[in-house]
C-alpha cells in the first residue's frame, strides 16, 4: 500500500496528487491538518514519520514496515522511476532539463518563500500587518510567472505537448495565486495551460476543493 500524507490546500501536495492520479498507482490519502490544534504536522505521530514536520510525506509499504519520503519533488521523480509510463520527464535530456527548471522555480523559488510558516512569521517575529504579508506573496508569485511565462511553450501544456513535472507544479501554484488573489491575467500561457489541465481527470481530482479533508 501506498499513503500520500497531505492536506488539501497544501500545492506541494496537490502536485504529488496529481501524478499519484496521473500514473494510475493506487494509494490511500491521510490528511494532516496544518492549522488545527496547532498543527498536526507538528505532533509527535507525524514527526515520527517525517521529522521536517511538512507534507507531503509518501508512506510506502515494504517487508521491513512503512518507509517514508518526504519533500514533493523528490517523491515525483520517485514515482517517475518506478512508474515510468506514463512518462512525466520527456526522453530527450535538454527537454528534461527545461521540465526540471520550470518545475524548480514553482518548487524552489516561489513555494518556499510563500509557504505557511514563512508567512506566518512574517507576521508573528518580524511585526508585518496582513497587508505586507499579501504583497510579499504576491511578490514571489509575480516575479516568477514573468519569467516562467516566457519559457513555457503551450499552448495546452508546459512543454513537448504532454502533461510533464512542470505542469504537475504549475497547477497548483496557479490556484494559490487565484485563492491569495493574485493578478494573473498578464500571463495568457499560464492561464491557459491551468484552463486544459484542469479539464483532466487527475489534475481535476486531485483539486483542494475535492480532497476528503477539504473544508
Amino acid at each position: 500500500m501506498t499513503r500520500l500524507y497531505t492536506y488539501f490546500r497544501s500545492t506541494a501536495a496537490y502536485r504529488v496528487r496529481i501524478a499519484l492520479n496521473f500514473k494510475g498507482i493506487a494509494h490511500e490519502l491521510v490528511p494532516v491538518h496544518l492549522v488545527r490544534n496547532g498543527g498536526e504536522h507538528r505532533g509527535a505521530d507525524y514527526l515520527s514519520r517525517n521529522p521536517q514536520g511538512r507534507v507531503p510525506a509518501l508512506g510506502v509499504d515494504s517487508a521491513d514496515g512503512e518507509t517514508v519520503l518526504a519533500q514533493s519533488l523528490a517523491i515525483l521523480e520517485y514515482l517517475e522511476e518506478i512508474h515510468p509510463e506514463p512518462a512525466l520527464l520527456p526522453v530527450d535530456p535538454v527537454a528534461r532539463a527545461k521540465v526540471r527548471g520550470v518545475a524548480d522555480i514553482i518548487a524552489c523559488d516561489i513555494h518556499p518563500l510563500n509557504n505557511l510558516a514563512v508567512l506566518g512569521y512574517l507576521k508573528t517575529q518580524l511585526g508585518a500587518d496582513q497587508a505586507a504579508v499579501d504583497r510579499w506573496y504576491a511578490h514571489w508569485i509575480t516575479v516568477n510567472f514573468i519569467a516562467i511565462e516566457q519559457m513555457i511553450e503551450g499552448p495546452d501544456f508546459c512543454f513537448c505537448g504532454v502533461p510533464t513535472l512542470a505542469d504537475l507544479c504549475l497547477v497548483p501554484q496557479v490556484f494559490n495565486a487565484r485563492r491569495f488573489k493574485v493578478p494573473i491575467d498578464a500571463f495568457p500561457k499560464i492561464v491557459a495551460i491551468d484552463a486544459h489541465c484542469s479539464r483532466l481527470a487527475a489534475f481535476a481530482d486531485a483539486h483542494p476543493d475535492n480532497q476528503p479533508d477539504a473544508e
